[in-house]
């Protein structure tokens, strides 16, 4: 017998299934669901084709249902069918169309949603907040014993769930058992890997690989972005041969609360303990080239510290920062973006590249001071997230204070 999913009084938009295989009898499905009298019928065709998928013809199966959708009526039953029977089908549910959309090396990584990755009720409506990131995690926040229930959950996830055009991430275990995780994430549109505990540039690469490796057996043609986390003292020694061990290491995270622990140091909100840590971090990203991506905030009701620590992380150099929960994403939105000061900038320097190609000169420079590619390019960054955080207008170049 097995089972699989959760079930209590606070369980939402999930279920838990018990399954036991039997010598003779046919299929029993027994149902327990209060929305049993609408949908009973579709949830049982459900569990019968499941069944019938992976050729299992005689067995006992009880669905207690508190309000599942379908990818997650069918990862909980596929888990407790492979708990009981050696395979390697897979019940795959239809890919929708928001779930296939290409990721950019560069875009904005101000936020990232954490999401327990066995935890479907969670996953629903994430999008909605509006982070640049959501992480669907099979690491810390799944206990021992649920990994490969949650592996098909997020793998469902990733097929079924519009997150409004967050960029779709999954942080998977450490390694090596996180080298099995991605067989589950990488052939189903996952736009970025997280690394835990990263320590060495030889494990990046051994993701790397894997992931080719699955691209290519899948079809898989879009890129794959890796962010490894720098979680120990090892990792902060270690942190540009990490940064630069891969071109598809798009940003370099360090988390605090095992860096701390590492240290055998307490973590404080002053952050002294980690003030080293972090500027290597940030130094190691920006000598790769790569985007730097501070720790989480873990007191989720103190809005006025998060935005004092957001605002020293920016001045660190950070481009973004972990999140716990819903509410902090706005404050990380506002605490990151530019300044007045820094639009205005952006904007003379901008206004002088356009000048500058319209008259088709290859030189562009604001008074006697030259101003180089890289230097536009940051400034047209700027300027696109004043836009997209709503400081600046689209049309800004035809207004007359543009």
């Amino acid at each position: 017998m097995a089972t699989a999913g959760n079930k209590g009084a606070n369980i939402r938009s999930d279920c838990f299934v018990t399954l036991e295989l039997t010598d003779r009898g046919g299929l029993e499905i027994s149902l327990d669901s209060k929305v049993g009298a609408l949908y009973g019928d579709s949830i049982n065709t459900l569990a019968e084709e499941i069944l019938a998928h992976f050729g299992v013809e005689h067995a006992r199966l009880l669905i207690e249902d508190r309000g599942a959708l379908e990818f997650v009526l069918a990862a909980r039953i596929e888990a407790a069918i492979k708990a009981c029977v050696e395979t390697d089908k897979e019940y795959l549910p239809d890919l929708i169309p928001k779930s296939q959309v290409q990721n950019t090396k560069d875009r904005y990584r101000r936020s990232r949603l954490y999401l327990p990755g066995n935890s479907p009720k969670l996953m629903l409506n994430a999008g909605i907040h509006q982070p640049d990131g959501i992480i669907l995690d099979l690491e810390d926040s799944v206990a021992p014993g649920k990994k490969d229930e949650a592996r098909l959950l997020v793998r469902n996830a990733l097929r079924r769930v519009d997150f409004y055009g967050a960029e779709r991430m999954v942080r998977i275990n450490q390694l090596p058992m996180g080298l099995d995780d991605l067989e589950f994430v990488v052939p189903h549109h996952v736009n970025l890997i997280l690394l835990p505990k990263c320590e060495s540039a030889e494990q990046v690469q051994q993701v790397d690989a894997r992931i080719a490796e699955i691209a290519a057996r899948h079809h898989i043609e879009q890129p794959i972005y890796l962010m490894p986390i720098i979680e120990s003292a090892l990792g902060v020694v270690n942190a540009y041969p990490i940064a630069s061990a891969s071109e598809t290491v798009v940003a370099l995270a360090i988390g605090l609360e095992d860096y701390t622990a590492d240290l055998g140091a307490q973590r404080t909100e002053s952050g002294h303990e980690s003030f080293y840590a972090r500027g290597a971090v940030v130094n190691a990203a920006r000598a790769a080239g790569i985007q730097a991506i501070d720790s989480v905030f873990s007191n989720v009701s103190d809005m006025e510290a998060l935005r004092a620590v957001v605002k020293e992380s920016r001045s660190l150099g950070f481009d973004g920062m972990g999140c716990i929960h819903p509410r902090q994403i706005k404050v990380v939105h506002e605490a990151f973006a530019p300044t007045e000061n820094e639009i205005e900038k952006a904007k003379g320097i901008v206004q002088a590249f356009d000048q500058a190609t319209s008259q088709g000169l290859g030189v562009v420079a604001i008074g006697s001071k030259m101003i180089d590619p890289p230097v536009v390019k940051r400034a047209q960054r700027t300027i696109d997230l004043a836009i997209r955080s709503g400081l600046l207008s689209k049309n800004w170049q035809d207004t007359p204070e543009g």
